[in-house]
């Protein structure tokens, strides 16, 4: 379920209070008593099994006898009544309920499953949503809607909170409230049992009056649901995020390196980065947060100007920004001189911009006119230190007409107490975002950056890689049947490696030996100098027991070290069974750099890459990054960057640059294990060399994990489908046609760019003449559970390939209806290609489940009504809006 009935949730147009009351402090009365003050404009229906009166109205002894089905329950009565009363509303036909009662995870009265499962059992069969239990309730102030048992009611406004914590959920309120900060939502989930973050975020997406939202969770659920939902919100508003439980328990109990440092907050990191949304760590950024996104201009770019009357204030300011990753503006020449224009010979000929502590309030009126228009300045902070000179009110009294004129983001900062307290309520009063210290002041800033950064990257268009790549996928899954059929939980080094080799990634070479005189002639072949490594299921980490032996230059020295590694694993580990050595070809790479590249398992995000500085002390690495796979070329060159090894892969002090482009192959090829092979439970390629040669693995550990029967896919994000790649025959052409990937951006500007201006008009019902960045991304970086887009490609003589047409649909959250467009290149128009595109969209749709199907096309559009009709649509004529209506139903 998702967004279905949650209209009836948020806006109800009557209410019924199940358990209501007269008895102060009960949650009955103050639910009551909210949803009077509030205003909500309904019919309000007490339900009280005792009286036959509530708060001096007439009460109803059981939801059977309302007057009608109420849009909305709320549930305040004890654990064990709820299943019954979810039933009787059910049955009544109402078709969403608050339940603000806890305890339903205790056993139902009928045994067996919980009271929680009752309740959800009881509400299916009728698709009735449940917003709980244990929760606050919601409050919607467009709506004048207050059903709750919070303290106080919401001041109106364009912020929707959603929170898994009732006790933040009232001190938020309160905060709010004392910043007259208003709110769209706000939401208490509660247990979740029904309705969670990924159904809310569907829900708010689309909501017409919030503009941002926030959120408070402790933990999540529904990983890939929770991921399309975020991803969908998170490209049409901000979605801040203040994820609590930073526990590295999950970390610890690891077996291997990358399961180590891939620690379970680490992954909630990636999943939020890669959604688009934005992380804050505490309470206090998030109030910030919600202040700033309410207040501030929209966004136009990273370069920040500091404007302020105190040196120090404004040094402050800057180190936070520079600690913080964000850019002060340099300053232009143009701009430079109209500051010295009006502005003091001492003023600070630089960013920031110090106009000295005796200024009056023109100077501060000036400097900030020069800085709002000046073309480098995507940003100011205008900043204050109290002064004998002019009052702080003065001061924000003339600049606040300035900062509300402005289209760029004005930030201010009022230093002191109570002499720039009137200041700080004038700019609550005019709504704009104000902070009583620099480092508060930056932090809210660098929050837009960091949220704007992660929306770029939501933008990009990354290029093709791996384009004509294969694996061996049958040589990989009989590496796991093999070790299945010798009940191994772990590939010996030389099964891993050969797995790696069957994902094409490069591996030092290397040989199994059963006993000594196998391991001298093994390195006899290979040639000297080798490496020997033990090989037992019992040692997963071979240089903790002294089973690794480096450079070995003869025979002799093998033998030696063999025995050594015999007698130190009876010493430290006796119940290891030796099974025999690996022995390697010594990689000469002086230049190399070991990094680590794994995969680890979330218990719930599923795979995760990571990469890292590598060796025997990979643990103690501070630099590594984590991704939900599939990646694509731009995510893993961003795993890069933000792993910290950018630097040393460029070179230094003589080393030669690494070939970064190796990195990145070998990341999406790791990312293509993930997503290929559902028994791989943890990955270490520990060490990778990489250097200006590429890339060589030298070691790898692979764990494996059973896979149940039916088992669904445990990535958060659905990959690549491949499977419904086909070739088709047009007008005697062979064509290959498939979903689009993210990396087909560029031929889709091409094939837009190409289409006349007729074709154009009649895709998009208005003259266009080029489709701008942003949309193409939206377009080629579709989320595969919720929309798929067919794109059709034909190879020309120089072995490119083009795109012909494409058809595309995006389905609702509930997957009963999708919406669908088609366009071919002008050239392969009337030869049957639209029908075979629409066709497969067709088959594509019933097999997901889809309901139904819909499209629009103008009215002058016949072609595209004659196709749709042989496809099976109906298709009816719209003359209020000069366009034709296209329907077929799928079940």
């Amino acid at each position: 379920m998702s967004v279905r009935n949650l209209e009836a949730l948020f806006q109800p147009a009557s209410v019924a209070v199940i358990g209501a009351s007269d008895r102060k402090g009960s949650v009955g009365s103050l639910v009551l008593r909210n949803l009077k003050l509030g205003g909500f404009k309904g019919p309000i229906w007490p339900v009280n099994s005792r009286h036959a009166t509530v708060d001096g109205g007439p009460a109803w002894t059981d939801v059977a006898s309302l007057p009608q089905a109420p849009d909305l329950a709320v549930i305040c009565t004890p654990a064990r009544t709820v299943p019954e009363l979810i039933a009787a509303l059910g049955e009544k036909g109402t078709r969403a309920a608050m339940v603000l009662t806890a305890g339903l995870k205790q056993p139902s009265l009928q045994g067996g499953s919980s009271l929680e499962q009752a309740m959800l059992e009881a509400a299916r069969p009728y698709l009735l949503r449940i917003l709980g239990p244990n929760c606050i309730g919601a409050l919607v102030p467009g709506v004048s809607l207050n059903a709750s048992f919070a303290p106080g009611n919401a001041q109106p406004g364009r912020v929707a909170f959603v929170t898994q914590s009732g006790a933040l959920a009232t001190a938020m309120l309160d905060w709010a409230n004392s910043c007259n900060i208003g709110f769209s939502h706000f939401i208490s989930l509660g247990d979740s049992a029904d309705v969670d973050f990924g159904d809310v975020l569907d829900y708010l997406a689309s909501d017409a009056g919030t503009r941002a939202i926030l959120v408070y969770a402790e933990s999540f659920k529904s990983a890939r649901k929770f991921m399309s939902a975020a991803r969908a919100a998170a490209r049409n508003k901000p979605v801040i995020v203040v994820k609590a439980g930073r526990a590295t328990d999950g970390a610890k109990a690891a077996a291997s390196h990358t399961g180590a440092l891939a620690g379970s907050d680490a992954v909630v990191d990636a999943a939020i980065r890669r959604a688009g949304m934005l992380r804050v760590d505490t309470l206090e950024s998030l109030f910030d947060a919600a202040e700033t996104l309410a207040r501030v201009r929209p966004w136009c770019g990273e370069r920040l100007a500091i404007l302020t009357n105190g040196g120090g204030a404004g040094v402050l300011a800057a180190d936070a920004l520079q600690l913080g990753g964000g850019r002060l503006a340099r300053l232009s020449e143009q701009t430079m001189g109209a500051l010295d224009q009006c502005l003091p010979a001492t003023w600070s000929h630089g960013n920031p911009i110090d106009i000295i502590g005796d200024a009056p309030v023109d100077r501060y009126q000036d400097a900030l006119r020069v800085l709002l228009a000046a073309p480098e300045v995507d940003a100011v902070l205008f900043m204050h230190a109290p002064t004998a000179i002019v009052p702080a009110t003065e001061i924000a009294s003339a600049c606040l007409a300035l900062i509300k004129e402005s289209a760029r983001p004005v930030l201010t900062c009022w230093l002191g107490g109570d002499a720039v307290a009137a200041a700080l309520a004038a700019c609550d009063a005019a709504s704009v975002a104000s902070y009583n210290t620099p480092e508060r002041a930056v932090a809210a800033w660098l929050q837009l950056v960091n949220h704007a950064r992660n929306q770029a990257a939501l933008q990009q268009i990354p290029a093709e890689t791996l384009e004509d790549f294969t694996p061996d996928r049958a040589r990989a899954q009989s590496l796991h049947e093999q070790a299945l059929q010798d009940g191994h939980e772990w590939l010996d080094e030389e099964q891993a490696l050969a797995l790696l080799q069957a994902y094409g990634i490069p591996v030092v070479q290397t040989l199994r030996a059963r006993d000594t005189e196998e391991a001298v002639a093994a390195a006899n072949r290979i040639g000297y100098p080798v490496a020997l490594k033990i090989v037992s299921p019992q040692i997963i980490h071979k240089s903790d027991v002294g089973g690794v032996a480096l450079g070995l230059a003869s025979a002799e020295e093998v033998r030696t070290a063999a025995l050594r590694m015999r007698q130190q694993v009876a010493g430290l580990q006796p119940q290891a069974v030796v099974l025999g050595f690996t022995v390697q070809a010594m990689a000469q790479r002086p230049d190399a750099h070991e990094l680590i590249v794994g995969i680890a398992t979330d218990a719930v995000f599923g795979p995760v890459i990571l990469l890292g500085e590598g060796g025997i002390a990979v643990e103690l690495h501070k630099n590594h990054s984590v991704a939900l796979p599939p990646l694509n070329a731009n995510l893993a060159s961003d795993m890069i960057i933000r792993s910290g090894l950018a630097p040393l892969l460029a070179g230094y002090r003589g080393r030669p640059p690494a070939d970064e482009k190796s990195l990145v192959d070998t990341l999406l090829k790791v990312s293509q294990m993930a997503c290929d092979l559902p028994w791989l439970a943890e990955l270490d390629i520990n060490p990778l060399l990489v250097d200006a040669q590429g890339v060589l693995a030298v070691d790898a550990r692979v764990r494996l994990r059973p896979v149940a029967a039916g088992e669904g896919s445990r990535l958060a994000i659905r990959p690549y489908p491949s499977a419904l790649e086909e070739h088709i025959e047009v007008a005697g052409h062979e064509l290959l046609v498939r979903p689009i990937r993210p990396e087909d951006g560029q031929r889709l500007m091409d094939f837009y760019a190409k289409a006349s201006p007729a074709d154009m008009r009649l895709r998009f019902f208005m003259a266009r003449r080029e489709v701008p960045h942003s949309e193409l991304a939206r377009y080629s970086q579709i989320d595969y559970d919720r929309e798929m887009t067919f794109i059709a490609l034909a190879t020309m003589g120089s072995g490119d390939r083009i795109m012909a047409g494409e058809v595309r649909a995006v389905c609702d959250p509930d997957n009963v209806q999708a919406e669908f467009a088609i366009q071919l290149a002008s050239s392969w128009q009337g030869k049957g290609l639209g029908q075979q595109l629409l066709g497969k969209l067709i088959r594509y749709l019933r097999e997901r489940g889809t309901a139904e199907v819909m499209g629009q096309c103008l009215a002058e559009n016949l072609g595209m009504a004659a196709l749709a009709r042989q496809c099976g649509f109906e298709v009816s004529v719209e003359p209020s809006q000069d366009t034709m209506a296209l329907y077929l139903r799928l079940r």
